[in-house]
C-alpha cells in the first residue's frame, strides 16, 4: 500500500516553542516512511490548504529541522481562520478534499489552541460526512494555557518564565529608584479570559515584600477602591509597588475590554491598554509616579528565555501526534498528564476533540489568594515545574541564530483558485 502524505499547519497566535512541535512531528514522520510519504506544511496555516499553497518539508535537511527546536514563531506561517460548519459553507470542505486528493494527503495535523481544535474536529468529520478518509490529530499550543483536558499547554511555560523573570528584574529596578523616583510599575501581559500568565508573575515573589505585590486576573472582579488601597499599602510598606495585570481585566464600566475594537476571524476582540488605564487611575487618585510596559508579542516570541520543560513538552506532543496517527486514531488531541509535582513527572495522553473545541480552562479559585490579588501555594506547586530549566538557542555574534528553511513550494496540481 502506498504511503499517504501528511498535512501539517500552525494556527492562531504563535509561541516560542510551536516550531519544536513541528520538529518533533517531521522527525517522527520521517522515521515512519513506510506509512507516511511526505509532510506538506500549510503556508499560513489552514489557508495554505484552501489555497493549495503547500511547503515541501522533505527538502529540508535533518539539521535544519532539528534547529526548529530553537526557533520562535511559526516557521511556516500561521493564521486566524476558522472553518464554518459543513452546512454553512460546504465549499470550504469540498475544496479541502479536492486539495487533499490532489496531493494524496491522508493525515491532517493541526497545531493550535481551542479554536484550532474546532477546525481539526471538523476536518476529522470529513471522512464520515463526505466520504474522504483522513486522520485528523490536534497538537496543543497556546500561551494562554486555557485548553481543557491537558495539564498545561505547550507555549505557556515559556511565557510564564518570561513573565516571572521580567517582573523580578523590573522589581529590582523599581526598588533601586523608588526613594526619589518611580513608585509604581505595571506589567501588562496577555490573557483574555484566563489569568494563567499573570499568575506566573507571582512566582517571582518568594518572600514578604518581593515584587510583584499585586496580580490582576480576569477571573476576579476588579474593585477600584480595594485595588487603590492595596497599591497605597504596598508603596507605604515597601517603598514601591510592582503589578502584573492580565490584558483581560475589566477595569470598570467606562473601560470595557474589546469595546469597539476590531475582532479576529475567531471573533476575539483585540485587547490591550489595561496598564495605561491603571496607571492613570493610580496617578489621579494616589499621585504616585509610574511606569508601565505592555509585553504583547515580546513575551510569546522570547525563545531566548524559553522554559526547558516547555520545549521538551512541545517537541513531545509533535512526536506523539504521529504515534497517534500510526495507531489509527483521529479526532483527538494530544495531552500532557501530570504524574507528580515533586519531582515533576509527566506523560502523554489524549482527549476527544468534541470535548476540547471552543472550551476555555480558567484558573481554579484555589489558585488565587483570598483577597484576589495574588497566587496561593497550590498555584505555585502547579506553576513552578512549568518554568523550570533553561534551553538557550545557539548564538552567533551576540545574537540568537534561528532556523531559516528553504520553504520550497509544492507544485500546484489544481487549476482553480479559492478565495479566503
Amino acid at each position: 500500500m502506498t504511503a499517504k502524505n501528511a498535512f501539517y499547519a500552525q494556527s492562531g497566535g504563535v509561541t516560542a516553542v510551536i516550531n519544536a512541535s513541528a520538529a518533533g512531528l517531521i522527525e517522527s514522520a520521517r522515521e515512519h516512511g513506510d506509512a507516511i510519504g511526505k509532510v506538506y506544511a500549510g503556508r499560513d496555516g489552514i489557508v495554505g490548504a484552501l489555497t493549495e499553497q503547500l511547503i515541501d518539508t522533505s527538502v529540508e535537511s535533518a539539521d535544519d529541522i532539528a534547529a526548529l527546536k530553537y526557533t520562535p514563531a511559526g516557521i511556516f506561517g500561521s493564521a486566524r481562520y476558522k472553518l464554518k460548519g459543513l452546512d454553512d459553507n460546504k465549499a470550504e470542505y469540498e475544496r479541502l478534499i479536492e486539495v487533499f486528493k490532489a496531493h494524496d494527503i491522508g493525515y491532517f495535523f493541526y497545531n493550535g489552541g481551542g479554536d484550532s481544535a474546532d477546525t481539526c474536529l471538523k476536518v476529522s468529520q470529513i471522512a464520515d460526512t463526505m466520504g474522504y478518509p483522513i486522520q485528523a490529530i490536534h497538537i496543543p499550543k497556546t500561551m494562554d494555557n486555557d485548553l481543557p483536558h491537558t495539564d498545561c499547554s505547550p507555549g505557556f511555560g515559556s511565557v510564564a518564565k518570561y513573565t516571572a523573570v521580567s517582573i523580578r528584574e523590573a522589581g529590582y529596578d523599581l526598588h533601586s529608584m523608588c526613594k526619589t523616583s518611580t513608585k509604581v510599575f505595571i506589567l501588562e501581559v496577555m490573557g483574555r479570559n484566563a489569568g494563567w500568565t499573570a499568575a506566573a508573575g507571582g512566582l517571582a515573589a518568594e518572600a514578604e515584600g518581593d515584587a510583584p505585590h499585586i496580580l490582576l486576573f480576569p477571573e476576579v472582579r476588579f474593585d477600584r477602591e480595594r485595588f487603590l488601597a492595596k497599591v497605597d499599602e504596598a508603596v507605604k510598606r515597601n517603598g514601591y509597588c510592582a503589578i502584573v495585570a492580565s490584558e483581560g481585566v475589566e477595569i470598570d464600566k467606562d473601560f470595557e475590554r474589546g469595546d469597539g475594537r476590531p475582532a479576529d476571524a475567531f471573533g476575539h476582540a483585540q485587547l490591550g491598554g489595561v496598564a495605561p488605564e491603571l496607571a492613570r487611575i493610580i496617578k489621579s487618585e494616589l499621585g504616585y509616579k509610574f511606569h508601565y510596559a505592555i509585553a504583547d508579542y515580546l513575551m510569546r516570541a522570547a525563545r531566548h528565555i524559553a522554559s526547558a520543560t516547555d520545549v521538551e513538552q512541545a517537541y513531545a506532543v509533535g512526536r506523539a501526534a504521529v504515534d497517534f496517527a500510526m495507531a489509527g486514531k483521529s479526532g483527538v488531541m494530544v495531552t500532557i498528564k501530570r504524574e507528580s509535582d515533586e519531582p515533576y513527572r509527566w506523560s502523554i495522553g489524549e482527549a476527544p476533540l468534541d470535548e476540547v473545541a471552543n472550551v476555555e480552562k480558567t484558573m481554579p479559585r484555589d489558585f488565587i489568594s483570598k483577597d484576589g490579588f495574588h497566587i496561593t501555594d497550590t498555584a505555585r506547586r502547579y506553576l513552578k515545574p512549568l518554568i523550570a530549566g533553561e534551553s538557550y538557542p545557539p548564538y552567533v555574534d551576540g545574537l540568537p541564530a534561528y532556523a531559516k528553511l528553504k520553504s520550497q513550494a509544492v507544485p500546484r496540481r489544481l487549476h482553480t483558485d479559492f478565495k479566503v
